[in-house]
């Protein structure tokens, strides 16, 4: 049992829990060594007795480590502390996927694509190293507040054996997402992984998964069996677009899945533009069902056998007479051959001879639009009367880019030429953004494009800072960025620190008032000494400067007055001669 303040392998402190599972609890801690939160992820139960899987949970677990992504929670660290096997992970405070859709359902469009694009250029950077997660479901996705998605779990969901629909706790949840293949028994690839994502985004489109059953093995054989319920009769307002991405992602045959994650990535850019919205339904050039390769043989009866050998010889029969026809079949073949050579040379080869010889397209690049209509028209083409756009760093905007056909090529006379005319540079020249508010810096750039990526920084100075305000960039001003490409923003993090208590003064009281608004645990002891005046704070457990953990101790040591102890005063010179005289006297009846 892990309790708050235990510390693993002498480095993690355990502050609380922030997620329990079948699998794992997971913990909030802090690293005292490198001075950062992390979590911690401790597995349970059966996990943690079968050797068998944790050699391969320690194995996949450093292999996933190799992963750097801004989509991806990083694993730090693997081990195993007085039988608590552990993996210590970057602590990324947000919700998981799940709990956003129980919360408000189905998301809007521009949520989904944007978080599915996160999702797909993540599992992409897994996928070139070749790793698989074999378990992506919206419980393994954290979102943030500034909307960044992260993958988490890759560890513990590669090295789980996800055929074995034993452990309900874990499976029944994965179930919803489980590929057909790995239902039907067969081993996990990476085409497996984005059958989970079409199933997650599936959910993200209508807040349900589209499979459910009583228990986990009736819904993986609807995996294996049932179509996917179709987005666009259910939600007319879902382009047909965002539709094929999911039926091609969950489509039960491979080979009608996407190749590739980043085939997917790229049909989600352009889902939303209006060229595709009105896409046809995809039809699957697979049949469904042929990765199934689960077959019963049945059993023949004499009978039929006997039946078989009869049809077998009328069949020979029938083989022979089919030889004569066969030869007389040759000749008119031949004949109908000849026929069809002499036509394709009347009609199409010899009027190419007598025709003239083709033209090459001449290159007019970087020439204004209608100086390039006064060549090609000159050499004897056609120019079609609508042009096409394209951004371009090298040839000024409005000037031609290249032609359609290109330059060069041979073309017959009066063949109709496109012109490509530039729209300029697609780059923007980035500013200095520090000093501005980081919300409405980030919604100016993603209007060209540019993903904006919001980091923290931890401040102590509060005079020097304020919230949501810019204090530095990755990219500097000047640069120019393409669409697509990516700028971090750094916006201050506020943190407590310990104040200096003994040089500075601080009363009990006054200290006593800051662990209250801390949260911090304040222990006194008193110590007897002439060197202070009673009431001093004279020292103190944490040092001045370190950062304040909630739910942490302090402790203050305070002056306090030595106690007082009487001493004897010596007699007077009368009281010394009265007891000398008293000393002196002869009882009576002595003489």
């Amino acid at each position: 049992m892990i309790v708050r303040g235990q510390k693993i392998n002498d480095r993690y402190q355990i502050i609380r829990t922030i997620g329990e599972g079948g699998m794992a609890n997971v913990y909030l801690a802090h690293d005292i060594i490198l001075d950062r939160d992390v979590a911690v992820k401790v597995l349970r139960g059966d996990l943690a007795d079968d050797e068998k899987f944790i050699r391969r949970f320690q194995r996949e677990a450093i292999a996933a480590s190799s992963l750097t992504h801004p989509n991806i929670v990083e694993i730090y660290d693997v081990g195993e502390d007085d039988g608590n096997y552990y993996i210590v992970m970057e602590y990324v405070d947000g919700k998981t996927l799940k709990s956003l859709i129980k919360r408000r359902g189905a998301l809007t469009l521009p949520e989904v694509v944007d978080i599915m694009l996160q999702l797909t250029s993540a599992i992409a950077c897994a996928h070139e190293s070749f790793i698989i997660h074999r378990d992506i479901k919206p419980q393994n996705v954290l979102i943030l507040d500034n909307g960044v998605a992260k993958i988490t779990d890759f560890g513990i969901a590669m090295a789980l054996n996800s055929n074995e629909l034993t452990q309900t706790n874990s499976v029944m949840g994965s179930v919803h997402y489980l590929p057909p293949e790995q239902a039907n028994g067969s081993g996990a690839t990476m085409k497996s992984d984005i059958y989970s994502l079409g199933i997650l985004m599936y959910e993200l489109l209508t807040g349900k998964v589209p499979f459910k059953g009583e228990n986990a093995v009736e819904i993986a054989i609807k995996q294996m069996r049932d179509e996917i319920p179709s987005i666009v009769e259910d939600h007319p307002e879902i382009p047909q677009s965002i539709e094929n991405i999911v039926l091609r992602a969950c489509a039960k045959n491979p080979k009608n899945r996407y190749e590739n994650v980043m085939d997917m990535h790229h049909d989600l850019e352009v889902a939303l533009d209006e060229d595709h919205m009105n896409d046809e339904k995809i039809m699957y050039e697979y049949p469904e069902h042929d990765f199934d390769n689960t077959k019963t043989m049945p059993k023949i009866s004499r009978t039929a056998l006997r039946e078989s050998r009869e049809k077998a010889n009328a069949e020979n029969k029938e083989k022979k007479k089919d030889k004569k026809m066969n030869k007389m079949m040759w000749i008119a073949g031949g004949i109908f051959a000849g026929l069809v050579l002499l036509l394709v040379f009347v009609f199409f080869i010899l009027p190419n001879f007598m025709s003239d010889p083709d033209v090459k397209v001449p290159d007019v690049s970087n020439k204004t639009v209608v100086k390039a209509e006064e060549i090609l028209e000159e050499e004897g083409f056609e120019v079609a009367t609508k042009t096409k756009e394209v951004f371009d760093d090298k040839i000024e905007e409005g000037k031609v880019v290249k032609t359609d056909p290109t330059a060069g090529r041979s073309v017959k006379k009066g063949t109709k030429i496109t012109l490509i005319v530039s729209k300029g540079t697609d780059s923007y020249e980035i500013e200095d953004y520090t000093g501005e508010n980081v919300y409405e810096i980030k919604a100016k750039l993603e209007t060209h494009e540019i993903n904006v990526l919001i980091e923290t920084k931890e401040v102590t100075d509060d005079s020097n800072y304020q919230e949501n305000i810019i204090i530095s960039q990755s990219v500097e001003e000047g640069e120019k960025l393409k669409k697509g490409d990516s700028i971090t923003l750094v916006i201050p993090n506020f943190v407590t620190t310990y104040p200096d208590f003994v040089s500075e003064g601080w009363s009990v009281d006054n200290i006593r008032n800051f662990c209250n608004q801390n949260s911090v645990t304040l222990n006194i002891t008193y110590q007897e000494t002439s060197n202070y005046p009673a009431g001093t704070v004279i020292s103190q457990s944490r040092v001045a400067g370190t950062k304040v953990f909630a739910n942490t101790p302090l402790t203050i040591s305070v002056a306090k007055e030595p106690a007082k102890t009487e001493t004897p005063t010596p007699p007077t010179d009368e009281e010394e001669k009265d007891q000398e005289t008293e000393d002196t006297k002869i009882p009576e009846g002595q003489s």
